[in-house]
């Protein structure tokens, strides 16, 4: 069963996943406009890690720790970035 990750502010989904876009892209990987999500599936794939649309229960945690750390932890690098930009501003 895919879950969605419920974010503080819904409305803020559209620049998320643009972010999640930018900053992957920025990584070498190809990514979908309309999908930014399917990132995963090219991650997995390089690593040799065996994700599948729908259910993933097979998955250790580890192996989905290394699929979506990555995606995860660019995005949080760029979020700092850009903070630091805008408080230099100031």
């Amino acid at each position: 069963m895919a879950r969605k990750t419920r974010i503080l502010v819904p409305e803020a989904r559209k620049e998320l996943d643009q972010l999640k876009a930018d900053v992957m892209k920025a990584q070498g990987y190809q990514v979908s406009t309309t999908d930014p999500g399917n990132v995963k599936y090219e991650i997995a794939d390089e690593l040799g890690i065996p994700l599948e649309k729908g259910y993933n229960g097979k998955l250790t945690s580890e192996q989905a720790g290394k699929i979506g750390g990555p995606i995860g932890g660019n995005m949080v690098k760029e979020m700092v970035r850009m903070a630091q930009e805008q408080m230099a501003k100031k």
